[in-house]
């Protein structure tokens, strides 16, 4: 099976979203062909390079998102194509101002003007209206970023029954939405969308690693040849632009706008995909609010490696990583979202009452100078919280709360940051499915986390939770925990039972198999062979197409008679098949249409009249003008046999003809038995 793999700011790049699972996916199908489509979001990420891809990824093509295309340099490797650069023509600019004046009324059209459907409906057929423009004249950059498109969006925006919010939109917002819808529609004018060998079109299922800007190739590969698009997010990227991720630093009338066009194309993802696969049911809420359709969604979650874990898991809190009875871990990236200021206020309550009691929190800043602020107010907390403490005078103090990283002395793997403690802590305010609550289940320990995102999916009742922003309720369950050992071992055991089962890479690579198999039997690409005369090729595309390995273009009866020329071992060399295609599998397939040829043999001599053991007659011979007379046997036979002759033919694949000038239909059979 060939899949394009379809990753935005992730795979195949050292560092992005996505990266980690999408390479444990491609690696656990090593049966099947990988293609990989990706668009990066920053110079940096193309700098640091790719993660060593295995040989079951056929080609990798890349794209920039964070560079105009009509900018030196902003084109990808791989050639994007000219990125719009040449000007449009009157017909051309017309098609432009219909199409994107179209997608702008869509974006701007209120709820109670129009129906969701009709809207819904506008805005598809401009999409794809752009889409066949941009694979028309080459690109759409420059006319995205043209006077002609700001105009465009100023109408919409000013049009009877537009949202408020669009009404107030002044120039320098309506600059800043045109800028970055350029960005986003970029996949529009990429050269990816060719039905021959390394595009789109020459797959048989493309899969989308997120939903938005990564699966709009998907959308035009299904519209241009009917590919069929299957779209994966453990993190809805609708609800990330929601959060603020779309338009920072823009007004609120452009934030509102682009909110609108991402809303308006995750719809259309949606109602095009033919599966969506959540990774959790927070996000299946969140889809489903967007427009996906229940029947839809399968719940697949995201696989992660427990062989890391493995030793602290089976050891538990005793042996070689013995955990300490009173110190608390938290495991993660610090941000504000995670609450670090709420979990400091809550260990000032627990050391109230376990007084020997720690905390240690481990995790480097996320990316940005507000997560290095954030992580300096944090330490400047603690400090304030919890002085250094000495057991006597002479005795040098020591805090009870410390900041470590992974790699350093104390904590040199993840798995010894949850070795350490005996209860693991989350204190998150907004979390999409918590990674770190997967990590210490496989570790086995008891944890205590706040009811955001996934969290209560994923636990399942093998650890306690409270709510988000109560320190006062996460103070009190630590303390229960710290004060029950037995408690925290049967919390812990069950835990990584749960986690075992749900959670690992084997689950996820055997759910996605069985959904590939799925989509592909379900909606096969009917690709259509046409002949030198504009007629549909019958046999075009042999059965050997469907199996891993790059088979030699042409048709049906060129692959066939090579095969049979070369003699039956010559299936696995002569096609360049794959290793499992031994010599006796080709014969047993070259038996099969012997076998299947000596049974229209036996019809046609039947239709004939002559036994089948007798040997053949010779025709009439012909007249002056290539014309003969039927004699004998071949007068007598019956038109309604040689019919079922010809029926019985066409069903083994083999061509039988009987000409109007009467040629035994024998004669049809054995020339053409090779092409079977």
């Amino acid at each position: 099976m060939r899949i394009a793999l379809l990753t935005e700011s992730g795979y195949p790049y050292v560092t992005g979203d996505a990266r980690l699972w999408c390479d444990r996916l491609v690696r656990g199908l090593e049966q099947h062909e990988f293609k990989v489509f990706a668009l990066s979001r920053s110079a940096e990420q193309e700098q640091q390079g790719w993660i060593e891809l295995p040989p079951q990824v056929h080609r990798v093509r890349t794209a920039p998102l964070w560079s105009a295309a009509d900018e030196p340099g902003g084109a990808a490797a791989d050639g994007p194509g000219a990125g719009g650069r040449r000007a449009y023509g009157r017909r051309q600019r017309r098609r432009f101002v219909e199409h994107f004046g179209e997608l702008a009324a869509a974006m701007c059209a209120g709820t109670a003007s129009d129906g969701a459907a009709d809207v819904a409906d506008r805005f598809a057929n401009a999409l794809y209206g752009l889409a066949e423009l941009a694979r028309d004249e080459g690109g759409l950059a420059t006319a995205l970023r043209s006077e002609t498109a700001v105009r465009a969006l100023e109408r919409a925006c000013r049009a009877p029954g537009a949202l408020r919010a669009a009404h107030e939109a002044r120039v320098p917002d309506l600059l800043a939405v045109a800028a970055l819808l350029e960005q986003a529609l970029r996949p529009l004018s990429l050269d990816w969308y060719e039905d021959e060998e390394g595009g789109l079109g020459s797959v048989d299922l493309c899969h989308a690693a997120s939903g938005g800007c990564a699966a709009l190739p998907g959308l035009l590969a299904k519209h241009f040849f009917g590919v069929p698009l299957l779209v994966t997010e453990y993190g809805v990227q609708l609800r990330a632009h929601y959060l603020g991720g779309a338009g920072e630093g823009a007004g609120a009338p452009a934030r509102a706008l682009l909110a609108a066009f991402h809303g308006r194309l995750a719809a259309e993802v949606y109602r095009q995909a033919t599966l969506i696969t959540p990774g959790n049911t927070h996000a299946r809420r969140w889809q489903e609010k967007c427009g996906a359709e229940r029947g839809k969604l399968r719940t697949v979650y995201p696989g992660m490696a427990a062989g890391r874990f493995a030793e602290v898991g089976e050891a538990g809190e005793s042996g070689e990583y013995l955990a300490d009875p009173g110190t608390l871990v938290w495991v993660g990236r610090i941000e504000p979202a995670k609450d670090l200021v709420g979990l400091l206020h809550a260990f000032a309550e627990v050391r109230k009452e376990e007084p020997k009691s720690r905390l240690r929190i481990v995790g480097a800043p996320a990316l940005g100078e507000a997560a290095g602020a954030y992580l300096a107010h944090c330490r400047a907390l603690a400090a304030q919280l919890f002085p250094d403490e000495a057991e006597g005078v002479h005795a040098v103090g020591d805090n009870p709360v410390s900041f470590e990283e992974i790699g350093g002395p104390d904590v040199p793997e993840l798995a010894d940051a949850y070795a350490a403690g005996s209860v693991v802590v989350l204190s998150s305010v907004v979390e999409g499915f918590p990674i770190s609550l997967v990590e210490a289940m496989f570790c086995g320990r008891a944890t205590v986390s706040t009811d955001t995102g996934a969290v209560v999916e994923v636990i399942g009742g093998t650890g306690l939770v409270v709510p988000p922003r109560n320190p006062r309720a996460l103070a009190d369950a630590c303390v229960a925990l710290l004060r029950d050992p037995a408690r925290r071992e049967r919390l812990g055991a069950a835990a990584r039972a749960r986690a075992l089962e749900l959670f690992t890479v084997e689950q996820n690579v055997a759910a996605f198999h069985s959904i590939y198999l799925e989509i592909v039997a379900r909606c096969p690409v009917r690709r259509e062979v046409l002949d030198e005369d504009g007629d549909p090729l019958p046999f075009a595309h042999p059965a050997e197409i469907h199996l891993a390995g790059q088979w030699p273009s042409g048709t049906a009866q060129g692959t066939a008679q090579g095969a049979d020329d070369a003699g039956p071992g010559a299936l696995k060399g002569a096609r360049g098949g794959p290793s499992w295609a031994e010599s006796g599998r080709s014969a047993e397939a070259v038996g099969a249409r012997e076998a299947a040829a000596a049974v229209v043999a036996e019809a046609v001599a039947r239709a004939e009249g002559v036994p089948e053991s007798a040997p053949p007659k010779a025709p009439a011979p012909a007249g002056p003008d290539g014309s003969r007379t039927p004699t004998g046997a071949e007068a007598d036979a019956p038109e309604v046999e040689i019919e079922v002759a010809v029926d019985v033919a066409e069903l083994f694949g083999v061509a039988a003809q009987a000409s109007p000038g009467g040629e035994p239909v024998g004669a049809g059979v054995a020339g053409r038995e090779g092409e079977a």
